[in-house]
């Protein structure tokens, strides 16, 4: 046998598998591009919305390495002279992997980290309520959606200063764009309209209706043919056509508290991802048919996902279990948990992130931010198919912040979440948030103050339990849903 030949045919699985597993590039790259095998030079990044951190992980053993602190739990950060950063929620990373864009909610910023060291290099202040940044493709921008007002903030990523604001309906959700720099695509959360921006010249040039006002994610298809957006409040996707004329190619009933969606090409094919909060699953679809071919179970409140950078893997942070799930996507089964900080958001993949090093310097452990109790509250009147509510208590140290994903009600109706005495839950009740549920019968509610104790108070003798009861506060029915004794 030749020498060469035997040498080659003696590698180990691992030295073979860039070859054997090159499918095409992933998201957001093109199609064209290269795939780029699972390493230790990797990094998995989730915004921890109620700790203010961002967790690390290593993909090649799927091990959380520490958080990178941004800010404070509840007091400090309610402080007037408080300098932290405030619901950590967005995240975007540059072509090059070399700069996280971290994207805080409460404190109208955009933090941008070295990959490398995990340091700060940087934090502008942007207008109100930003939601999320993503790079352009060419590196040069940052494009940041401000969803409290009517503009997307253009930030130079050489001097982090805003240089240019792009006017856009009000409310801009998310934006994303087209592999080959050409688009960028900007949907809206308070507009039922999705622009298609021409980023040679920044002109809007196309105008798409939603099917509904609420869109918080968006995102684009390698091969540079489609644009999915979710429809948060009545559980939809739609499909678009990423070139003029930009028309609706085809509209997916999803499911309740439908969140972020994302793609992963296969040695088969390219699938999108698609998170259901309200049924804790990820849903699996063809993008030639669109046709749904798999069901994943994956955990409470699956929001953001992002592939690895060879398509074999997708990470699902879980909202209401503090956990980032890997998904095999050969099987369409997870295959690991990997707990971080409290409540993630947005989840991105970036290949090459640590080209020298470990890369763990500035890192930190959990600490405050891994403690939490994760409840449920069950139909009182259940049948089959019956959603129940996955409730999380994260803990602030002094208070407790406390978030209920909220599914099985009826639709556009008024229902109050509150703290009840007796085992049932019924009787007087303890409000804690007055809600109204969304055409598909489900609500993110939140609530904070020193509520840690339920299923008992201080002195442990005057049990309490979570509700939720139809109607106001002062005029309130029986209830709907209990917590679940095996809370």
């Amino acid at each position: 046998m030749h020498r060469s030949l035997l040498a080659f045919l003696l590698l180990p699985a691992s030295a073979l598998a860039p070859l054997s597993m090159a499918f095409a590039g992933q998201v957001p790259r093109a199609a064209t591009s290269a795939d780029i095998p699972i390493s230790a030079k990797d990094r998995v990044y989730a915004a921890d919305q109620f700790s203010n951190t961002v967790s690390v992980i290593d993909p090649a053993n799927n091990r959380l390495l520490g958080v990178i602190r941004l800010g404070d739990p509840q007091p400090a950060s309610l402080s007037p002279l408080y300098r932290g950063q405030l619901l950590v929620h967005g995240l975007g990373f540059a072509p090059d992997g070399k700069t996280l864009a971290v994207v805080s909610i409460g404190s109208n910023s955009v933090t941008f980290i070295d990959t490398a060291t995990n340091a700060v290099k940087a934090t502008t202040y942007v207008g109100r309520s930003p939601h999320e940044a993503f790079f352009t493709p060419d590196g040069r921008e940052l494009w940041v959606t401000i969803r409290g007002e009517d503009y997307i903030a253009v930030l130079d990523t050489k001097t982090f200063a805003e240089t240019k604001r792009i006017r856009v309906p009000a409310g801009p959700g998310m934006q994303i764009f087209s592999p080959d720099g050409a688009y960028g695509y900007v949907c809206s959360s308070f507009t039922a309209e999705t622009v298609a921006i021409r980023l040679a010249d920044h002109q809007i040039v196309g105008r798409i209706k939603q099917d509904s006002a609420f869109c918080p994610n968006i995102a684009a298809s390698p091969d540079g043919k489609q644009v999915w957006l979710t429809l948060k409040d009545i559980g939809r996707v739609m499909i678009l056509n990423a070139r003029p004329p930009f028309n609706v190619l085809h509209t997916i009933d999803t499911g309740p508290l439908t969140n972020h969606v994302n793609f992963a090409r296969t040695a088969t094919d390219t699938f999108a991802y698609v998170t259901i909060g309200g049924l804790n699953v990820v849903k699996v679809f063809r993008t030639d048919s669109f046709a749904q071919i798999a069901t994943i179970p994956v955990g409470k409140l699956p929001h953001g996902l992002w592939p690895s950078g060879d398509g074999r893997r997708i990470y699902v942070g879980l909202e209401n279990a503090d956990v980032i799930a890997a998904i095999d996507t050969s099987s369409n089964r997870v295959v690991a948990q990997i707990p971080v900080g409290q409540a993630p958001q947005a989840v991105v993949y970036v290949p090459n992130a640590v080209t020298t090093g470990p890369g763990i310097a500035g890192l930190t452990p959990l600490g405050l931010a891994a403690q939490a109790v994760h409840l449920t509250l069950d139909p009182v009147r259940s049948s089959s198919g019956s959603l129940s509510t996955s409730v999380s208590l994260f803990d602030q140290g002094l208070t407790q912040i406390l978030q209920a994903a909220v599914a099985g009600l009826e639709p556009r109706k008024p229902y109050v979440l509150a703290l009840a005495h007796l085992p049932d839950g019924s009787g007087a009740i303890e409000p804690l948030a007055s809600f109204m549920t969304n055409p598909a019968g489900s609500a993110v509610v939140n609530a904070i103050g020193a509520i840690g104790q339920i299923g008992g108070d201080a002195s442990g003798d005057r049990p309490r339990i979570l509700v939720i009861v139809p109607g106001t506060t002062t005029e309130y029915g029986p209830p709907v849903q209990v917590q679940s004794r095996a809370s």
